[in-house]
């Protein structure tokens, strides 16, 4: 087993664990355990971390597999580009329409759901791409 496998290996577990600890655990805990106010905060605090931890892992992980794999090296690539676009695009926009929500505007509670139900869908289609990709090692 060479180096780049190893990397290749540690980057994608790295990058499914992260998404998963995130997505299954600290977001839920966060918004049971917390008041509202405090989990926004908290919630749009670690978001953009969170983001760059995928990104990073996911970047990791397709420069590693791309003597191995081109397309599991694509497909990591698209994990990281995905991440990109929801922390830069999509995010920022949810966050805007929440707090126009919050201000009771009920146009931008029906596009906050829209999106954020998108951005929900992008995660879940991230992990399994992940899984798919880590089933390959």
């Amino acid at each position: 087993m060479g180096i780049l496998f190893f990397i290749a290996l540690l980057a994608v577990s790295l990058c499914l664990g992260g998404m998963a600890f995130f997505s299954f655990c600290v977001a839920p805990l966060t918004f049971s355990r917390l008041p509202p106010e405090h989990a926004k905060t908290f919630i749009r605090a670690i978001f953009p971390l969170y983001y760059l931890y995928i990104i990073g892992t996911a970047i990791a992980a397709a420069i590693a597999l791309m003597p191995m794999s081109g397309m599991a090296s694509a497909l990591m690539a698209g994990v990281a580009f995905v991440a990109f676009w929801l922390r830069q695009a999509l995010t920022p926009r949810i966050n805007a329409l929440r707090d126009q929500s919050e201000a009771g505007d009920a146009n931008a509670e029906r596009r906050f759901r829209r999106l954020h139900k998108a951005s929900v869908i992008a995660n879940l289609i991230q992990i399994g791409t992940t899984i798919a990709v880590l089933g390959g090692f």
